[in-house]
């Protein structure tokens, strides 16, 4: 399994001021994908907070640590100070970071020479890792290589973060996961509860391999004449297509089966 995780970094992100758009997209990417996210933790703009979750995640060995958040010019852009402290690692100022900064300015119409202290504070990154370039914004992305997991770091800007991990990171993933098929659907049934619906999920679960299926029941309330209303997630997942498939019919069938057999709808 590739396992992945998640740190979003961001006192905005804590407060509730702003909703955390980027994991839910980078999950559904990486799921998609073939991966599996583990874990999605936030911290706030601080420098031992950041070394000491990348220092945690990097003990349980996930294939990628995807960080967002914390790597432009102001006071409060830390990460980069983090995770050189978790890894002993000095910032140094790169040219190939610097130069990527000059295209930045260039491409949005800046005096691109003027790369003063706090613009050049974006090139300084740890010794020994790679810039990316941002094809968007202005900060390059950063990746970081340990013997067992890949440190990126991602601007916390939405279309920035989204840009540099789809061009990027996204094809770098899809070579470690390989050939990867899902299907997936999503009912919407009224008169059955959960309660109704466990033994066959358990009977499903427990003849199917972990990592091939997912199977989750989302209570929605009840209706108007006061009929319990509920959502039912069916996926099938793995390298062979017509197993997917094959696994999927199935599944869903021997759900339909169920709900019906329970008195239930299905919308």
């Amino acid at each position: 399994m590739f396992a992945f995780e998640l740190l979003c970094i961001g006192n905005e992100l804590l407060s509730g001021r702003t909703v955390n758009t980027n994991a839910q997209w980078v999950s559904q990417k990486i799921t998609e994908a073939g991966g599996c996210v583990i874990r999605i933790t936030i911290v706030r703009d601080d420098i031992d907070e950041i070394a000491l979750i990348v220092k945690e995640s990097l003990t349980r060995k996930p294939s990628w640590l995807i960080i967002s958040g914390g790597l432009g010019p102001t006071y409060d852009d830390k990460t980069l100070q983090g995770v050189g402290m978790s890894l002993g690692m000095e910032l140094v100022l790169d040219k190939r970071a610097v130069e990527m900064l000059r295209k930045s300015y260039s491409r949005n119409l800046v005096n691109y020479d003027e790369l003063n202290e706090i613009r050049l504070k974006m090139a300084k990154i740890p010794v020994g890792s790679i810039p990316i370039q941002n094809p968007v914004g202005t900060a390059p992305a950063v990746l970081v290589e340990t013997a067992e997991t890949k440190i990126i770091c991602l601007p916390g800007v939405p279309k920035e973060m989204e840009a540099i991990f789809s061009e990027s990171i996204l094809p770098e993933i899809k070579k470690n996961t390989g050939d990867f098929h899902i299907t997936e659907s999503n009912y919407e049934i009224i008169s059955v509860t959960e309660a109704m619906l466990a033994p066959i999920l358990n009977k499903i679960v427990e003849s199917n391999r972990p990592d091939s299926i997912y199977l989750k029941t989302h209570p929605r309330g009840y209706t108007t004449d006061n009929k319990p209303r509920l959502g039912v997630q069916i996926v099938s997942r793995g390298s062979n297509k017509s197993e997917v498939e094959t696994r999927y019919n199935n599944i869903s069938s021997m759900m339909v089966e169920e709900i019906l057999r329970l008195g239930g709808k299905i919308l």
